[in-house]
């Protein structure tokens, strides 16, 4: 009985430190699970099927006000492509303007800038060749009015018996060559760009002009000018005296990457800026494609005409042309200050339907086109979505919580 009543009190304070030990283990794991509180949702477990919860942000009604908000529309987006090229000449509108014959020049009439007109004279030229072509035109004048007065003169003595047949028909032939002589000596003056009034002129007066008049054989302005009396000219010697450029038209040459060059052919219109005139456009058209790639660049030659009525562009200005490279792209869009990107490099917009509650929305976006992105993925046509003020409910998003 006495052994009982021992054990029986060495036994009540063993289960109570046992109590004691099994309530502290009871209380340590209920004090590990207790939720964490964060500003964005809870990400699913990596072995869970559930789909991710979506961050949201509501507002108060003081704040509606920080964004604006319109419907999912779509709008069509062309697909283009751009280049870096350089304004040039139309080289098909410009000509180097050489002396047909040698000689010095005599007077240089226009300058550098001047605005001329086709067939306007441009300098003149004292040529050897003109004097030669004019002596020979007032010799072949005066060959030709001597054998008329003998023709004339024989056809007259023969009615009388005074001339025999045979001198009458020498005669018609010696006034015959005598025509075609002057024919082709007035021809031969002619190609020195004497006129009709002036080779007669020189006939009748049997004066030399030994001044060659070159004329411009294009409108345009003057864009070189290398004209001093006294330089000797050569026919194709470089540098030509004046180079004349019809300025209307520009040439805008630009390199293509080859594995866009497939997309680019003769015909196509283009828009190009320069950076000395800000955001005006000009309106041209590719006029010329490369046969070949560049095997150092890998690039290929695009040639464009663009109209320059005002003749504001410059040869050697930087430009930037876009091509539309295929027919326009209808697709839901957004404008870009509804669009914001996160940390981890996504792009977002933020869709609501009762205008006060706000959710986050991982969109894809494509192209950029009058202030609005091309929207691939994540939203739809009709949805209202912030227009302006995404930033804003992203950093609402990411502010502490408040107790």
């Amino acid at each position: 009985m006495k052994i009982r009543k021992q054990l029986g009190q060495k036994t009540v304070p063993a289960l109570a430190v046992l109590g004691v030990i099994t309530v502290a283990i009871v209380l340590l794991r209920s004090g590990s699970s207790q939720p964490v509180k964060t500003n964005t949702a809870a990400r699913p477990d990596s072995n869970s099927n559930a789909p991710p919860a979506e961050a949201a942000v509501e507002l108060a009604p003081s704040q509606i006000s920080a964004v604006k908000i319109e419907p999912v529309r779509s709008y069509p987006f062309p697909v283009e492509k751009s280049a870096l090229g350089s304004i040039d000449y139309d080289e098909d509108l410009s000509v180097q303007v050489f002396s047909p014959y040698a000689g010095k020049i005599l007077t240089p009439l226009v300058s550098l800038g001047d605005q001329v007109q086709k067939g306007q004279p441009l300098y003149t030229v004292d040529s050897p060749d003109l004097i030669q072509a004019e002596s020979s035109l007032i010799s072949a004048a005066a060959t030709f009015a001597l054998t008329t007065k003998e023709l004339a003169r024989a056809k007259e003595l023969y009615g009388t018996n005074g001339v025999s047949e045979r001198e009458i028909e020498q005669s018609t032939s010696d006034q015959q060559t005598a025509e075609g002589a002057l024919k082709a000596a007035r021809d031969a003056v002619r190609l020195f760009g004497k006129t009709e009034d002036e080779i007669n002129g020189i006939s009748s007066s049997r004066q030399i002009d030994p001044a060659l008049v070159v004329r411009s054989p294009v409108g345009g302005r003057i864009i070189a000018r290398n004209a001093q009396p006294g330089l000797l000219v050569q026919p194709g010697s470089a540098p030509a005296p004046y180079a004349v450029a019809d300025l209307t038209n520009k040439w805008m040459v630009a390199n293509v990457t080859e594995s866009d060059s497939p997309l680019f052919h003769v015909g196509q219109a283009i828009h190009a800026k320069v950076m000395a005139l800000g955001e005006r456009v000009f309106e041209g058209r590719i006029s010329k494609m490369g046969t070949g790639v560049d095997p150092a660049t890998h690039r290929v030659m695009v040639r464009c005409d663009i109209a320059d009525l005002q003749d504001e562009l410059r040869p050697g200005m930087l430009a930037n042309f876009t091509i539309q490279v295929q027919d326009p792209v209808e697709s839901p869009s957004i404008p870009v200050t509804g669009v914001v990107r996160n940390g981890d490099g996504t792009m977002a917009a933020w869709v609501t339907t009762d205008r006060r509650r706000f959710v986050q929305r991982i969109v894809n976006v494509g192209l950029q086109r009058d202030g609005r992105y091309q929207v691939l993925d994540g939203l739809n046509v009709g949805e209202l979505a912030v227009s302006d003020g995404a930033i804003f409910l992203s950093n609402m998003l990411q502010a502490p919580p408040t107790d």
